[in-house]
């Protein structure tokens, strides 16, 4: 399409329940038209009226064609939380669209349609003639031979969308990893935590990609950190004491010996109320400090929403994935498998138990401290409500880490279905995080 023959424009068509006259929005031929929550998008929505919509939602962008074709453009979803429709069909990936196409953000969400003016002169000249029957579909479309320096070099002309879009940062840091770990190789100690921090970086880096929502990397590592300097000091022996001998979480039997009723409930105070409080407390901190402070800090490090919540819960489980792994489970079984087949196989059997350790810290620890940290933010929007909100999450979040810790003897099959299950609770909780947040 070109500017002289036709304008396009994306109109709103009214919903139920929204009050105001239908709103039409230019789409400008050269720059992308993202519509959204978000006030940095072209077309922004009101949070109170669509909060099914994501902050960054869907962007439009207009597609070049060649003279005579109808004028296009191609919708993309931004992985969005609710999906993009296009004539009723969800959205997978992209779509090119033309006039009279609609747009829905979400399943009953604000509706557009893709409308095309054209100007007076172009809709008084008399039709073209038909060229008549084909026998199939012919390409006139001139192509050039030219070739530019940016087409041949691509580097120098992608600019910012190089970091931003292309997974640049964790190629590097991929590639750091790599090297570090060929350097590394015959030292079992430091090959093992370099390949733990990356399975935890990555695991930890899908969530946060989930999430949507930026948070600087140094407040994610401080939450991690302070998880493992509560671990190392003397707190937690005061937690022990509490839920393992005052309160009947008492493991110093052989727990294959109980019944999966008694062990669950010792599970629940043993492992579920006490870790998850203690993956807590980084979070709760953060919450406590970021309201004393001004903004913008408040928002870097404070928790001002329920994604806020998640990923600094997720982060503190993190770092009590890896402390616990590389610490306690990982030396453990080394330790135990040099007696029986020595030590060079049991340093493989060691390795052969982080692995699945760490990556499953995404249906494991890291679940329930998200969901955990989800009910932390959502008690900041609901002030009035919040003891109870945190009570309803902490004891959530505990009886799932119970249940995982119980079914552990009865079968992997049922192991795994619980595993499904915490992640089905964080993915739930972070789609419900993003409705509901306020920016």
């Amino acid at each position: 399409m070109t500017g002289d023959l036709s304008e396009g424009f994306l109109r709103q068509l009214p919903s139920i329940g929204a009050a105001g006259a239908e709103r039409r929005y230019s789409l400008d031929t050269t720059d992308e038209i993202a519509i959204g929550r978000d006030l940095n998008c072209q077309v922004v929505l009101d949070s109170n009226l669509y909060g099914m919509v994501s902050r960054r939602h869907t962007v439009i962008s207009h597609i070049t064609e060649f003279a005579g074709a109808p004028p296009s453009w191609l919708v993309c979803d931004l992985n969005s939380a609710n999906g993009t429709y296009v004539n009723g069909q969800k959205l997978d990936g992209c779509r090119i669209c033309r006039e009279g196409d609609r747009i829905m953000l979400g399943q009953n969400g604000p509706e557009f349609i893709i409308e095309v003016n054209k100007p007076p002169q172009a809709a008084t000249q008399a039709p073209a003639k038909s060229p008549g029957p084909t026998l199939g579909p012919t390409l006139k479309h001139p192509q050039s031979d030219s070739v530019s320096f940016t087409q041949l070099f691509p580097i120098f002309s992608t600019g910012r969308d190089l970091t931003q879009k292309a997974y640049l940062i964790p190629g590097i840091i991929t590639v750091g990893f790599v090297v570090l770990m060929f350097a590394t190789v015959g030292e079992a100690r430091v090959f093992n935590l370099l390949l733990a921090s990356y399975l935890a970086a990555a695991a930890y880096y899908f969530i946060y990609q989930l999430c949507g929502k930026h948070k600087p990397w140094w407040m994610l590592l401080a939450c991690s950190l302070a998880t493992i300097l509560i671990l190392l000091s003397p707190l937690l022996q005061v937690f022990i004491i509490i839920f393992r001998k005052i309160l009947p979480g008492n493991l110093t039997t052989d727990v294959e010996a109980l019944s999966f009723p008694i062990l669950l409930i010792r599970m629940f105070f043993a492992a579920g109320l006490m870790e998850e409080l203690l993956k807590a407390l980084p979070v709760l901190g953060a919450c406590w400090l970021g309201g004393r402070l001004p903004s913008p800090w408040r928002e870097r490090v404070g928790v001002l929403e329920p994604l806020d919540g998640i990923l600094l819960g997720t982060a503190s489980a993190v770092g009590f994935t890896l402390l616990e792994t590389l610490g306690q489970y990982v030396p453990q079984i080394i330790q135990d498998a040099t007696l029986q087949v020595g030590e060079g196989v049991a340093e493989l059997v060691g390795l052969q138990l982080l692995i699945p350790r760490i990556l499953g810290s995404v249906a494991g620890h890291m679940a329930y401290s998200g969901y955990l940290g989800y009910f932390i933010g959502l008690s900041v929007l609901k002030p009035s409500r919040r003891w109870q909100i945190i009570s309803i999450g902490y004891l959530s979040a505990a009886a799932l880490h119970a249940l995982w810790n119980a079914t552990g003897i009865i079968s992997p099959l049922v192991l795994a279905l619980v595993g499904v299950l915490s992640y089905a609770f964080l993915t739930a909780a972070i789609l419900k995080a993003r409705a509901l947040s306020p920016t």
